[in-house]
């Protein structure tokens, strides 16, 4: 695991979410990147960072190769809308998966099959960079309810930057509507979370966002998010 080097952190709690990104911008530049999966949050953020601030920073593609007819559409909206790059880690394809770790990996061993599709994968494209803007939100689930705005990766030896940590999904949809942002159509079909087919499913009235994730078991993360170091502000 990386050592956490030193941060001098401002109240970043106390920031909008514009003003976190012009902070980690003058902070990294672009030794920071967006990881994008063409929820909800992807929207936000591509629109806030390169549509409103104009920040000149890489974009990070997590692509399992299992995602949604809808998500891929999203995807090509955003890009042609924004002028994105995208950067994708290689991965294997789900064939050759198959055969190496026997059919439907995500049902028999649905970590596993994240770990080979996301976590090592996310890994590998984050060793050059010292910063990573997540879409991570505090309503999302209860295993997210704790996180910041700033936090320390171990796991990835990276800060995590989580602008619109703070936000509800209400505040999310208005500033896709208000913008008039492209974003995944399956929100608006009982979809509030939006994974791989195989492990997505629509929520029920009263379900938490991400209750349509691996259903059925008690799995709540893919586990790209593990392993986070709370950090204290400091003026100093």
């Amino acid at each position: 695991m990386a050592s956490m080097p030193a941060l001098q952190l401002p109240d970043v709690e106390a920031m909008t979410a514009e003003e976190a990104l012009l902070w980690a911008y003058e902070q990294f530049g672009n030794r920071m990147c967006l990881t994008c999966s063409w929820q909800r949050q992807s929207s936000v953020l591509v629109h806030m960072v390169f549509g409103e601030l104009g920040l000149n920073i890489p974009v990070v593609e997590l692509d399992t190769q299992l995602f949604f007819k809808e998500t891929y559409e999203t995807r090509d909206r955003l890009v042609e809308r924004y002028g994105l790059t995208l950067e994708r880690p290689e991965i294997i394809s789900a064939a050759q998966q198959a055969i190496q770790e026997g059919p439907n990996l995500w049902e028999s061993d649905p970590d596993r099959c994240c770990h080979i599709r996301k976590v090592e994968p996310l890994e590998r494209a984050l060793a050059p960079y010292d910063a990573w803007i997540t879409g991570i939100r505090r309503e999302q689930a209860l295993t997210r309810a704790d996180a910041k705005r700033v936090e320390w990766s171990e796991r990835y030896g990276v800060w995590k930057i989580q602008p619109v940590v703070d936000w509800d999904a209400k505040r999310v949809q208005a500033y896709i509507h208000v913008n008039e942002i492209p974003y995944n159509p399956l929100h608006d079909a009982g979809y509030p979370s939006i994974g791989c087919i195989p492990c997505t499913r629509p929520v029920l009235a009263g379900e938490d966002e991400r209750a349509g994730r691996w259903s059925g078991s008690d799995k709540l993360e893919c586990g790209i998010h593990g392993n986070t170091r709370l950090v204290k502000e400091s003026n100093d």
